[in-house]
């Protein structure tokens, strides 16, 4: 994952949650209202003719057996397709439009070739060979060159501005035809680079060459030339419209054909106005957080939703929300403290009172189930922790703890977060920690984090990744430095061989299990010892899909176990582009 910017596709909800009694009320009603309009309110999805509006323009309805509407990924007006743009760029600029050299599977735990037909290293001789696949063209007409794969790499590794420049550091790739050959001036960071080789887009030279290096992450790119499956038609302040490409390299290679002619995606409203949507039918996928939508699933009140899981927890685990703590400043500074903190909380409170069991408790480690395998048993078994308000009062009674008071603060508005914090505070309240609860907005709370004036939070930024590398990089990256802006090291824990134990995992090959293994579960164990934070729960991918327009929605363990989420970052990085070619039209009702 680039360490630069934060892509912003892990918030949870920020508007107005609704009580498990005002959401079935405003179900019934929503199922009552009218069908028939578009997802913007205009007129009838039954029109026969696609939007012709250049970008910018109004959206006109499509015809609603060719049309996915979307939702859920987009909290403002869409204004750029820009793939480096990471925190701001449009659902599906990464994607639908442009692609990486491989996808991620996190269900198999392998990268699956897709714009590289394969990538072999040579790690003697530091040299990691792509071989680019053949006939794939960009959305005007010119083929994809080995050259472009090169020119992407190149500004990766030698443009600042370029948000993956750490993912490619040393890297020097060269063409010869469709075979591209990337030399390293010493040792790689293998799992940041196998970071870059799935999550980076490649690019047309011919296009981004034009853009000033300082502008490749900032510049709008609202005509964008990509080889992906789709292309941009049209654009307005509360949607984009997508059009299959029906050239597409994907569907005689992959066999990945799309049922649908058009992609809607719509920007976020309320919770209220996103579950009205659903339930009308006017959205069919989205990757909202809606409160107790546990309660509409599996066909309670005839709405017929799908989620990843058919039965709690529903969602698949995205990200690890843990406790955050400024190790600098007392009580924190003090490990009897932390584990007194880790005893005393209950994750169960989390996830059956906010959640409704949506989500699951985090492991000790944090480590997401995709990465089962790296994760050491033994140490779990012997230094993990558990829920035990004794054993949490006893180490609260070594640690010197006077009883002053503490502040937990996630931003205002997240208001599952805002629930989260008040049963974290009673759960320390009742071993005796005084907790105060405060919700800053979101750009005062960051700020308070990147320059340590806090004393806890809660935080998820260690996302999904195909390696343990990323999130042991976030807890132990030094230097540490009076602002810490790239989400590395928020909690301040300097512990250099720790950081030294994420350096020689980086710069084991990805294919060295044994090797990767036993650093890991060295780290596991120091985290355990030393709890520079606590894990809780797992933060969830959001997914709900309407079977009103389409079904055969992703869900795990069948044909269709693919990833679930158009979040920036997931789609055009793992597999969502499967799941939505595995879409098929809903049966029409007698």
């Amino acid at each position: 994952m680039p360490t630069r910017k934060m892509t912003g596709r892990w918030r949870p909800a920020k508007l107005a949650a609704m009580t498990a009694a005002g959401l079935l009320t405003l179900a019934t009603a929503a199922a009552c209202s009218s069908s028939g309009t578009s997802s913007s309110g205009g007129s009838s999805p039954a029109a026969t003719g696609a939007s012709s509006a250049p970008a910018g323009g109004a959206i006109t309805s499509f015809p609603r057996n060719e049309t996915l509407y979307t939702s859920g990924t987009l909290y403002g007006a869409p204004s750029t397709w820009n793939p480096y743009n990471l925190g701001n760029y449009t659902t599906g600029a990464q994607g639908l439009i442009y692609e990486p050299l491989f996808l991620y599977d996190p269900s198999k735990g392998d990268l699956k070739p897709w714009l590289a037909e394969s990538g072999t290293w040579d790690a003697a001789n530091k040299v990691y060979t792509i071989k680019v696949r053949d006939n794939v063209k960009w959305s005007n007409g010119q083929p994809l060159t080995g050259a472009d794969v090169a020119w992407s790499i190149n500004s990766a590794s030698t443009n600042a501005a370029n948000p993956y420049n750490s993912n490619a550091a040393g890297a020097q790739a060269a063409a010869s035809g469709n075979t591209v050959t990337v030399t390293f001036k010493s040792t790689p960071n293998y799992a940041a680079w196998d970071s870059y080789l799935w999550k980076a887009p490649v690019v047309s030279q011919a296009e981004f060459s034009k853009v000033p290096a300082t502008q490749i992450a900032t510049f709008a790119d609202t005509k964008p030339v990509g080889t992906g499956p789709m292309t941009l038609l049209t654009y307005n302040a509360t949607e984009t419209a997508y059009q299959v490409k029906p050239d597409w390299w994907g569907s005689s290679a992959m066999g990945l054909n799309f049922k649908f002619k058009y992609l809607v995606d719509v920007v976020n409203g309320s919770n209220n106005v996103e579950l009205g949507a659903l339930t009308s039918g006017q959205v069919d996928w989205s990757n909202n957080f809606l409160p107790n939508i546990n309660q509409l699933i599996n066909g309670i009140g005839g709405y017929g939703f799908k989620t990843y899981y058919p039965n709690a927890p529903y969602m698949m685990p995205a990200n690890t929300a843990w406790l955050e703590f400024n190790n600098t400043k007392a009580p924190f500074n003090n490990v009897n403290f932390r584990k007194a903190m880790a005893y005393a909380i209950d994750p169960q409170h989390i996830v059956n009172n906010v959640y409704g069991g949506l989500v699951q408790a985090a492991n000790p480690t944090g480590l997401l189930p995709n990465l089962s395998k790296y994760i050491d048993q033994g140490v779990v078994s012997q230094y993990g922790f558990k829920y035990d308000p004794a054993k949490a009062k006893s180490f609260l009674a070594q640690s010197g703890y006077k009883g002053q008071q503490i502040t937990l603060q996630v931003p205002n508005g997240w208001t599952d977060w805002m629930a989260a914090i008040n049963t974290l505070a009673q759960d320390l309240k009742a071993v005796g920690i005084n907790v105060q609860t405060v919700t800053p907005e979101y750009p005062q709370r960051t700020t308070n984090l990147t320059t340590g004036n806090y004393d806890m939070a809660i935080d998820n930024n260690a996302n999904l990744d195909s390696t343990p590398w990323t999130y042991f990089q976030r807890v132990y990256n030094l230097p540490i430095q009076s602002q810490q802006t790239a989400q590395l090291n928020w909690e301040r824990t300097n512990s250099p061989a720790d950081w030294a134990l994420v350096q020689r995992a980086g710069a084991t090959p990805t294919s060295d299990t044994a090797s990767l293994k036993a650093t890991y579960g060295q780290l596991e164990k120091d985290f355990l010892q030393q709890l520079p934070m606590i894990p809780v729960w797992y933060n969830a991918a959001w997914f709900q899909g309407s079977t009103q327009h389409w079904t055969n929605y992703p869900s795990s363990g069948t044909a269709n176990d693919a990833i679930p989420s158009l979040w920036r970052g997931y789609i055009g990085a793992l597999t969502s582009i499967y799941a939505l070619a595995n879409l098929s039209p809903a049966p029409k009702a007698s």
